[in-house]
C-alpha cells in the first residue's frame, strides 16, 4: 500500500543565507507547500551558531540541555507542534490560510469577533460590500446583547458562550427592543454561517453547534404582502406627482415593476452594453444571485414603449456606460454600494410621500415592484414556471415562497382558473 504524501512539510533550519554578529545565523521557521509548490521561511527572533543549532536542536540527545540552551529548545519546539497541529486542522493546505491561522492570538480559534472579522474581511475582498455590512450589523446586535445583557465584553465573546439557551434569551431580548422576528431571523442565520466556517476550519468542534433539533430554532417568519393590487398599481400610476423627484421615483419604480420586477441594484449597474443592437432589449446578469451559482443564467428583458421613454428621459444623454446617473466607472465597490443604497433610499422616500396622499401602502419600497410583477404575472395566467425564469430564482420552491405571500383573493382566482382549460 502506498503511503500518502502529506501536503506540506514544516520544519526549523537555520537561515544561512544571511550571517550576523558573532557567526550567528536566524532560525527560521520553513513551511513548504507541495500543493503550491513554495515555501514560507518564517523569522522566530532567534539567533544562534552552527554548533549552538547542532548541540540545541539537531542532536537527537537533549538530556545534557540545561538552563537558557533548555529554554530555546521548549520554545522551539512548542513553535513547532503548534505549526503542524495548524497544519493537521487544514482540509487542503495552503502557505496563506496557514499564515492566518499561526500569526494569531491563541484565543482567536475560538473567540466569535474573529470569526465574524474573517467573514466581513472575506466579502469585502469579493466586492460583496452588502453582505459584509449584513456581518457588521449582526455582530453589533450581537455584541450588545453580551454586553448589557450577559455582561460579557464584545471582544471576549467565545462560540462557548453562545449556547441555545443563550441564543432563546437573546430573541427575547430582541423582540423587547422591539425588533422583527424577521431581522431575528437574518441575524441568528448569520450567526449560524459563522459557526459553521469555525467548524469547517476546525477551530472549534461541532459539539458547540447551538442550531438544529431539540437546540435553538432560527424564526421560520410568515412572508408578509409586499405587492400591489391591480387597483392599487392603477392608482399609484395614475397618481399626480409634485415634483420632478417624485416623477422619477415612479417612474422608475414602474420601470422595475415592467423589466420582471428587475432588482434596483441591477438597474443601477445597467448598461447600453447589455443591449442589443436596435435597442428593443437588453440581457444581464442578477447581480444578487450572480456568485451564488457555478451556472450564470442570463435574464433578458424586452423593453416596451413605457420603459423606452423612461431610459429616454432618466438614462444618460451620451448612450454609453451605465443607464441611469446613479453610479460610475470610477468607483470603487464601496463607493457603488453607498451610492446604491443612498439612491433606493431616495426612490423609497418620495414613493412613500405618493402612496401616502393616495391612500396606498405606507410601507411601500422597491421591492413590492418585484412582487407586484409577480402577482401580476400569476392574475394573467402565466405558469409558475415562467414566473420563477422572469424572477430568475434558482428553483420553484423560492417562487413558491412569494406565492405563499400573495393575497387571499389571488390564491382563490389561480385556483378556480385550474379547470379553465
Amino acid at each position: 500500500m502506498n503511503k500518502e504524501i502529506p501536503q506540506y512539510k514544516i520544519s526549523i533550519r537555520l537561515d544561512k543565507r544571511r550571517i550576523k554578529a558573532g557567526k550567528k545565523y536566524p532560525v527560521k521557521l520553513r513551511v513548504y507547500s507541495r500543493n503550491e509548490q513554495k515555501e514560507r521561511w518564517y523569522s522566530l527572533d532567534t539567533d544562534l551558531t552552527d554548533a549552538q543549532f547542532e548541540h540545541i536542536w539537531v542532536n537527537t540527545d537533549k538530556v545534557d540541555l540545561r538552563g537558557s540552551n533548555k529554554e530555546t529548545f521548549n520554545n522551539l519546539n512548542a513553535i513547532l507542534v503548534r505549526a503542524e497541529d495548524e497544519a493537521k486542522s487544514m482540509t487542503v493546505f495552503s502557505i496563506a490560510e496557514f499564515e492566518s491561522k499561526f500569526f494569531r492570538k491563541s484565543t482567536d480559534k475560538n473567540n466569535v469577533k474573529y470569526h465574524f472579522d474573517l467573514a466581513i474581511q472575506k466579502n469585502i475582498e469579493n466586492d460583496k460590500i452588502g453582505t459584509a455590512e449584513s456581518y457588521k450589523y449582526t455582530f453589533n446586535s450581537l455584541a450588545d446583547f453580551s454586553k448589557n445583557k450577559k455582561k460579557c465584553p464584545p471582544d471576549k465573546l467565545t462560540f462557548n458562550h453562545i449556547t441555545a439557551d443563550w441564543l432563546s434569551v437573546y430573541e427575547k431580548y430582541m423582540v423587547d427592543k422591539g425588533k422583527s422576528y424577521t431581522t431575528i431571523a437574518i441575524y441568528t442565520r448569520t450567526l449560524r454561517v459563522v459557526f459553521n466556517n469555525a467548524i469547517d476550519t476546525n477551530d472549534i468542534s461541532k459539539d458547540l453547534y447551538p442550531f438544529g433539533k431539540k437546540k435553538y430554532r432560527i424564526p421560520n417568519t410568515k412572508k408578509v404582502k409586499k405587492a400591489l393590487s391591480s387597483t392599487q398599481l392603477k392608482t399609484f400610476f395614475n397618481a399626480d406627482v409634485l415634483n420632478d423627484n417624485e416623477a422619477m421615483a415612479q417612474a422608475l419604480w414602474f420601470f422595475s415593476f415592467a423589466c420582471n420586477g428587475m432588482n434596483f441594484k441591477d438597474i443601477a449597474l445597467l448598461s447600453y452594453s447589455n443591449f442589443d443592437s436596435d435597442g428593443d432589449c437588453f440581457s444581464y446578469y442578477r447581480a444578487k444571485t450572480f456568485d451564488k451559482s457555478a451556472e450564470k443564467t442570463e435574464i433578458t428583458i424586452y423593453l416596451t414603449d413605457f420603459t423606452k421613454k423612461v431610459i429616454a428621459k432618466y438614462g444618460n444623454d451620451v448612450k454609453t456606460g451605465f443607464v441611469f446617473d446613479i453610479i460610475s466607472n470610477s468607483d470603487n465597490s464601496f463607493t457603488q454600494y453607498k451610492k446604491i443604497k443612498n439612491f433606493t433610499r431616495y426612490i423609497n422616500d418620495h414613493i412613500k410621500r405618493i402612496a401616502k396622499r393616495n391612500d396606498l401602502p405606507n410601507d411601500i419600497s422597491t421591492y413590492w415592484a418585484r412582487h407586484s410583477f409577480a402577482t401580476v404575472s400569476l392574475r394573467k395566467g402565466a405558469s409558475m414556471e415562467f414566473i420563477s425564469e422572469a424572477l430568475n430564482h434558482s428553483d420553484l420552491s423560492v417562487t413558491k415562497n412569494y406565492f405563499a405571500g400573495f393575497e387571499d383573493e389571488v390564491k382563490k382566482e389561480f385556483a378556480e382558473s385550474l379547470l379553465d382549460f
